[in-house]
């Protein structure tokens, strides 16, 4: 059954960033989508355990960044290691967005989004954020979509 959802329903891959004080970190995503038009609300899904859904929760700001085709190498980066061991951003270029969330200057676009309700999901928390700040930064680029065995292999 995972399978047919994860060959069914065609997601981007996400950087998705955060500050909480003088800490950052990022973790690749799959699960983010826009939810509503009025007001501008993302939602992104994060299981608890993971070292950004703790930093989500202080800071109550996450932003979104989104790859585009060819960043495999990043999408690895952010989605392998914990944050908790290592400094993601080292040697990346990077700014911060409105409320000091970090955006890839790599990025094809970024959204940040203020935490606006968090719905436990199964396994994982949804953060339904406002969008708040964002821009498309290469226009001319195809993003990135999620296909389970570039990153995993096959099943």
């Amino acid at each position: 059954m995972q399978e047919i959802i994860t060959r069914a329903v065609p997601t981007g891959v996400w950087i998705v960033t955060v500050r909480a004080g003088d800490k950052i970190n990022g973790m690749t995503a799959a699960w983010a989508t826009q939810v509503s038009f009025k007001p501008r609300l993302v939602a992104v899904s994060i299981a608890p355990p993971r070292y950004t859904h703790g930093l989500i929760k202080e800071s109550g700001y996450y932003c979104l960044n989104l790859l585009s085709e060819g960043q495999k190498d990043l999408a690895n980066l952010f989605g392998f290691k914990s944050g908790r061991k290592v400094d993601k951003f080292k040697g990346l270029k990077y700014r911060n967005a409105l409320k000091g969330s970090p955006v890839l200057e790599d990025a094809m676009a970024y959204v940040e989004c203020e935490v606006k309700d968090i719905v436990t999901t199964g396994d994982h928390d949804l953060f339904v954020g406002e969008v708040i700040d964002g821009d498309i930064l290469k226009p001319d680029e195809t993003p990135m979509i999620f296909r389970w065995e570039d990153f995993f292999g096959k099943k």
